[in-house]
């Protein structure tokens, strides 16, 4: 986790995503970004410079940001995109190249009975990169238990786990594995690829009509320090990659949300 890039919106609770990536990047040695992206709004007939206004707000709202956090003596890097979020990510991924992106799961503006608001929701939808969702208020602490959850032991993606091996690597938490048995299962989906077994403290399989039945079904039995799941079309949010906002009434999480880059 050498580059954790931070997007920050218009949220109180930027502070304490932001607070939660230093301490993170403190205790495993990696390099914060803040990422702040801007739309453009184009007016006929205008001779303002609105992009160089945009861009002057939106590094002022930066530093006010990180002059509400304790920096821990690390040096927080500041990013300003004009686009959206989800192309802006992309863009600084391939100049700098970033291992994991950590944000909040909503706005201030999204209703209460919201889990995860648009922004969120499309970037964990549609970048490739691992994604850790923090849920408001949360304090930084080292995981001591993970759950994750999945319904195949194949691993066709090189590195999926490589987010997963670094916690463990620098946390040495438990790692108990949820292997779901969904309709239409194989036997050949009830084995764990090598690296998957490596890492694992315990496996539990159960059968479920999905993924996110079995997590529900499980999570308090374990109680997590963090969820663990894969970005898949098929996978754990099936039904609710069909939308970026998730309601809390069909997913709520409160303990960070480790979502990996997938299992195709």
């Amino acid at each position: 986790m050498k580059h954790i890039l931070v997007p920050i919106g218009s949220t109180e609770n930027s502070i304490n995503t932001l607070q939660y990536a230093i301490d993170f990047a403190k205790e495993t040695g990696g390099k914060v970004f803040v990422l702040r992206a801007y739309q453009m709004l184009t007016k006929a007939g205008t001779i303002i410079d609105v992009d160089s206004i945009l861009e002057r707000e939106s590094n002022l709202y930066m530093r006010s940001v990180i002059n509400s956090v304790d920096r821990k003596g690390l040096e927080v890097n500041l990013i300003t995109a004009k686009g959206n979020v989800v192309d802006s990510i992309a863009s600084v991924d391939k100049e700098l190249g970033i291992d994991l992106i950590v944000m909040g799961p909503k706005s201030n503006s999204i209703k209460e009975e919201v889990f995860l608001g648009a922004t969120s929701g499309s970037v964990v939808k549609q970048s490739d990169i691992p994604v850790l969702i923090v849920p408001n208020a949360y304090v930084f602490k080292p995981m001591e238990s993970i759950l994750t959850a999945f319904k195949s032991g194949i691993l066709n993606k090189k590195d999926a786990l490589k987010p997963l091996q670094f916690l463990k690597n620098n946390f040495n938490p438990v790692i108990n594995l949820l292997l779901v048995k969904t309709p239409g299962y194989t036997d050949e989906d009830l084995v764990l690829d090598k690296e998957l077994d490596t890492i694992k403290s315990s496996l539990t399989f159960t059968e479920n009509a999905t993924t996110f039945q079995g997590v529900l079904e499980h999570f308090q039995a374990n109680k997590p320090d963090m969820l663990c799941v894969f970005r898949r079309k098929r996978g754990f949010f099936k039904k609710l990659w069909e939308k970026n906002t998730i309601l809390k009434s069909e997913f709520h999480c409160n303990v960070p949300l480790l979502v990996l880059s997938g299992k195709k």
